[in-house]
């Protein structure tokens, strides 16, 4: 009795320490590689500068010189799109996508008179849209670096002509609001933030130039006469996102 006791104490031990050691052999999962592949929503915030290059003609002013006016201010970025990712290249792997964005904005300043320079409006961009693709490569594990570009569309408010002291110049006496379309190209990097305890969490941060197609403006002033101003504007803009990837590979 005592020697099988003592022979089914052994074989426990003994497979025991098998198994131990069959599990000391069995490496931990591998950690998951980060992919771009998939579909995402973005939301962040940034910086933007307007150029706008203008002449006015027409009576009642007659041909006036050339000038400019230029704004800036703080703009909100919210988007999304779907990038799909090409493995084997010999530069690293390749991402593909497509996206749109909306941003509403105030990037304002002030806008001359070119008649009276004691008067002024103050011009201001309050809404932008795009719709593009990207194309980029992920040149580390974790990071993407791209370029994009495609279509965009602006929302400029009424530029309504003031005194010197902020009083109206007259009524009517304003630009009215104008919906420019051009196009636009940018570039940025996009990183994996694999140590926060949210799947699917990147950061993204871009520079972007849009440039929108001339257009013409009916100047509204209390002089009898009709006169019209040319503008070609243009705007420059970076912003940093967070960017949610509910990809079906996960990560």
């Amino acid at each position: 009795m005592k020697r099988l006791l003592i022979a089914s104490v052994g074989f426990a031990l003994a497979s025991g320490s098998a198994m131990a050691a069959d599990l000391a052999l069995k490496a931990p999962p591998p950690a998951p590689v980060p992919t771009w592949t998939g579909c995402y929503v973005s939301a962040g915030f940034g910086y933007g500068m307007l150029d706008d290059a203008r002449t006015v003609t027409g009576a009642p002013f007659g041909a006036v010189a050339p000038s400019d006016s230029a704004g800036k201010g703080w703009l909100g970025a919210f988007g999304g799109g779907c990038d799909y990712q090409f493995n084997g290249s010999s530069i690293g792997p390749i991402v593909v996508g497509a996206f749109g964005e909306y941003d509403p904005m105030s990037i304002s300043g002030n806008f001359g008179d070119p008649v009276n320079n004691s008067r002024y409006g103050i011009q201001n961009m309050s809404a932008a849209w795009y719709v593009g693709a990207r194309a980029g490569v992920v040149v580390l594990p974790k990071l993407l670096t791209y370029i994009d570009g495609g279509f965009t569309g602006a929302n400029i408010d009424q530029v309504n002509i003031l005194n010197a002291n902020g009083t109206p110049a007259g009524t009517p006496y304003y630009l009215p609001s104008a919906s420019p379309t051009g196009w636009f190209i940018g570039g940025g990097y996009e990183y994996a933030l694999t140590f926060v305890p949210i799947n699917g969490l990147f950061w993204k941060t871009e520079y972007r130039f849009a440039e929108y197609d001339s257009y013409n403006q009916n100047y509204f002033h209390p002089t009898p006469g009709a006169a019209t101003v040319h503008n070609s504007v243009d705007v420059q803009t970076i912003t940093s996102s967070l960017v949610w990837r509910f990809n079906w590979m996960g990560y």
